[in-house]
């Protein structure tokens, strides 16, 4: 989808453990991501919790996301009206194990499901938190047919509630 990228950042492990470096200002750059940080993440979520469709709009966010135990399957919706995929989701498998990061620009909505026991999820944010900026889509919109691979996720009465892509209105969409 254009605007996001999977990143795959180097690892080096050996008997003891691994390390990688989780962001690098210069190296991402290099890489096409030149956005500045302002804020940092961290949630603990159990198995089956469903946590989004969520964006903000004015204030939008981009995120690099990453999970640093257990497992998510991490979902970012096109909201760019005038995009070739607008309306059109796309899914990665994120993971302590896989060490995959993923950035969704501004534009986007975005949300995750874990798939192991438990996940800590950490994401950093290129605009600051404003709950009055935020909207939410819900995770089951039968026209955006997210294929979640669950039936009845744990989900917030807030993102529960929410509404669905073509109720939101359009001047809380995004332009391309």
């Amino acid at each position: 989808m254009s605007g996001v990228l999977i990143i795959e950042p180097s690892v080096f492990g050996d008997e003891r453990g691994y390390f990688l470096e989780s962001w690098n200002e210069r190296a991402y750059r290099e890489s096409g991501l030149n956005v500045q940080f302002v804020q940092d993440n961290i949630s603990l979520s159990q198995k089956n919790v469903l946590r989004g469709l969520h964006f903000q709009n004015p204030k939008p966010q981009g995120k690099l996301v990453t999970v640093l135990r257990g497992e998510v399957f991490d979902v970012f919706v096109d909201l760019r009206i005038g995009s070739k995929t607008y309306g059109k989701w796309s899914g990665e498998l994120l993971s302590e194990s896989n060490h995959r990061q993923v950035y969704i620009p501004p534009g986007f909505a975005h949300g995750f499901l874990v798939k192991s026991e438990n996940a800590l999820f950490y994401y950093k944010c290129n605009e600051f938190y404003d709950p009055t900026c935020e909207s939410t889509i819900r995770w089951n919109d039968p026209d955006l047919a997210i294929d979640w691979g669950i039936e009845a996720p744990i989900v917030s009465k807030k993102d529960s509630a929410a509404l669905l892509l073509k109720e939101i209105p359009e001047e809380k969409l995004f332009r391309v």
